[in-house]
């Protein structure tokens, strides 16, 4: 399937049919939900925070970071993975300027050395909760994840066993855009730049009393800095929400996304370009939600369809890997105070995962797995009470649970705990986690069309991990907030192939690794109208060849507004050298392909305006990546681009 060009431009005509210029100049976007304690800087400030919006630690003891579509414009981030490579202890792998090829390090995001396992993932991507891959390699893909829907990006670095199931020994959830202030909000982005780079996207919002909505389109393309370095990503999103009364109400979200992206291959031409990556997608969301004084919770019925089209592969035409995929369930939870100053969550999350998928050769023939379904069901619970008082001294202890039932492998049991202790400014957090991570439906694909003999893909169990993490911040004033965490990760029961002898090849869980480390970050605003961003990520990883782990990773930027509506943002990113290339799941295997440490500049300037006569809010840009021109590579073979351009405008009506 596929979205034409006009698609967007229509979607374009429409929304500027439905703006008025008599709508109110205070009214804007904002997110509509449940509302978070996120230590954020004074008003006085304005200029948004750099490269993250802030830190919160929520009430399992967790650390959870934050990004906002502020930070993704000031970065001007054309995708998921450039809007977050710059936060501490988050690793990126990527081909081409516009477009992810694959779900490996063609486009993929890595936690502190978590998320190189292919097929199967290790990192939960979700969009407003609800998980989001692909069934039969399980595995996301981040060009179904299109930032121009992205109010607020919420990274879990550690194990979430409670908040988010299977497959979270971290989490990405995309909180999507929607209006909540009555009035009316129109928003036109376009942009161009180097290697033929597109950008455009167009969106609309509204509110009365009782119903919202919103409507997004978005294009965006590049020729890319090498032959075959192309990629395109389309998207459409629709949200709309109706209050019955004050306590409760119902959303509806669809999203659908159409992309593509080329290999450029290996700049030696060590072996052929392996051809093109297509992807489209359609993501709906139902939600019952209630908000009382002592109670809220919600209930989300869920589809998420789509396929994957791997053509020309190895430069062959007609060698293609063709996937389809359909995940669907309901998730419900329910949050209450059974008694001043206690919280209780309870949840059931039933999720069904199907696909089926095509191999296609000109010479060696055609094959197929049939389609199947795997189910979990998992209900949970957690527990937490805050003693003291928040603006003193106080103390929140908690602890979880949440018991996993597959239909094709055994039961496991996840707890979870977590404390927080603050003194005044300061705030020390611990928590522990237990991950699990069950084989995917690619298990028994390999059983079926790959492995001789018995494979004994039935007998697998989980993969687990224990993550322990324990951290301190300190607010000097409301200018300048310091964090420091520590974190230790212990994996087991890692799902690899155990060549013969003895014949046959068996999938077992033999594999373990550990990460342990060290990340720290700084706010500050020295003065009104500058803020600035340091953070930095020590990690120590066994077995030393863990790819996407590198020892160390710093990352800095600064927003500064010398006069009224004009800004500076700048960010940098130091990489050390690193293993690469997603991890093979073979007994035994050893990594090999390294690339060299990496140190990139990239910037931003915005004028900000009024026409005359126009009621509109109107910014013009000019960013450029890899100021310094730096030679780098993510994937062994694969450069990346040299110093590029965009020029833009954005113009918002209110």
């Amino acid at each position: 399937m596929n979205i034409k060009k006009g698609l967007v431009l229509g979607i374009s005509l429409i929304t500027l049919f439905f703006t008025t210029p008599y709508t109110p100049a205070d009214d804007k976007r904002e997110e509509k939900g449940e509302e978070k304690k996120v230590y954020v800087l004074d008003d006085i400030v304005v200029t948004a925070p750099a490269i993250i919006s802030g830190n919160e630690v929520n009430r399992l003891g967790s650390q959870v970071t934050h990004v906002t579509m502020e930070q993704i414009q000031d970065l001007n981030a054309m995708d998921l993975t450039s809007a977050l490579r710059r936060v501490p202890g988050v690793v990126i792998s990527r081909h081409n300027q516009v477009g992810s090829f694959g779900g490996g390090e063609g486009g993929a995001i890595f936690i502190r050395g978590k998320g190189s396992s292919r097929p199967g993932a290790e990192i939960q991507t979700l969009i407003d909760g609800i998980p989001k891959f692909v069934s039969v390699w399980t595995h996301p893909i981040m060009d179904a994840l299109n930032v121009d829907i992205v109010d607020t990006i919420d990274i879990y670095k550690g194990a979430q066993p409670v908040l988010f199931g299977n497959m979270a020994f971290g989490a990405v959830d995309v909180q999507t855009k929607r209006m909540k202030d009555t009035g009316f909000y129109t928003g036109i982005k376009s942009g161009y730049g180097s290697n033929k780079t597109h950008m455009a996207s167009v969106e609309h919002g509204g509110k009365t009393e009782r119903f919202d909505y919103y409507l997004l389109g978005g294009y965006r393309s590049s020729d890319g800095h090498r032959v075959n370095a192309d990629g395109e990503l389309q998207d459409l999103f629709l949200h709309m929400g109706y209050d019955f009364t004050a306590k409760w109400g119902m959303d509806l979200t669809l999203i659908y996304t159409d992309n593509w992206a080329d290999d450029p291959g290996p700049i030696d031409l060590s072996y052929p370009s392996d051809g093109r990556f297509n992807n489209d997608d359609f993501f709906m969301v139902a939600t019952i939600s209630n908000n009382y004084e002592r109670a809220k919770g919600y209930v989300k019925f869920y589809s998420d369809k789509g396929d994957i089209d791997w053509v020309n592969q190895e430069g062959t035409p007609g060698y293609d890997t063709l996937t389809d995929y359909k995940n669907y369930g309901i998730r419900a939870r329910e949050t209450i105070t059974p008694w001043q100053k206690g919280e209780l969550m309870m949840g059931i999350d039933l999720d069904y995962i199907r696909g089926k998928a095509r191999f296609l050769h000109p010479v060696d023939g055609n094959s197929a797995f049939p389609e199947e379904t795997f189910r979990i069901f998992s209900p949970y619970a957690s527990l937490s009470h805050t003693f003291g008082s928040l603006d003193n001294i106080y103390f929140i202890p908690s602890i979880g649970v949440r018991h996993l039932n597959h239909t094709e492998f055994d039961s496991e049991t996840a707890p979870q705990a977590g404390i927080i202790l603050g003194i005044k400014e300061t705030r020390l957090h611990a928590s522990y986690g237990k991950g699990i991570n069950y084989p995917g439906i690619y298990a028994k694909v390999q059983d079926n069309l790959w492995m001789p003999g018995d494979n004994r893909w039935s007998e697998l169990e989980a993969e687990n991990l224990d993550h322990f993490e324990a951290g301190v911040e300190h607010r000097f004033s409301s200018k300048l907030i310091v964090d420091l965490t520590w974190f230790y990760d212990r994996g087991e029961d890692r799902i690899v192939t155990s060549p013969p002898p003895p014949f046959p090849p068996i999938l077992t869980n033999i594999g373990e690794y550990k990460n342990r480390g060290i990340e720290g970050s700084i706010t500050a605003i020295p003065i009104s109208g500058l803020s600035l961003f340091g953070g930095f990520t020590y990690l120590d990883s066994a077995p030393d060849d863990l790819p996407y782990a590198p020892e160390w990773t710093f990352s800095a930027g600064f927003n500064y507004s010398p006069v009224d509506n004009f800004q500076i943002s700048m960010d940098t990113q130091y990489v050390d050298d690193q293993y690469v290339t997603s991890r093979a799941r073979m007994r035994n295997t050893v990594n090999t392909d390294e690339v060299d440490s990496y140190f990139l500049v990239n910037g931003k300037i915005s004028y900000d305006f009024r026409l005359t006569g126009c009621d509109a809010d109107w910014q013009v840009f000019l960013a450029a990546e890899n100021i310094t021109d730096t030679d780098y590579e993510q994937k062994k073979g694969y450069p990346m681009p040299d110093l590029g351009f965009m020029i833009g405008f954005i113009a918002e009506f209110n």
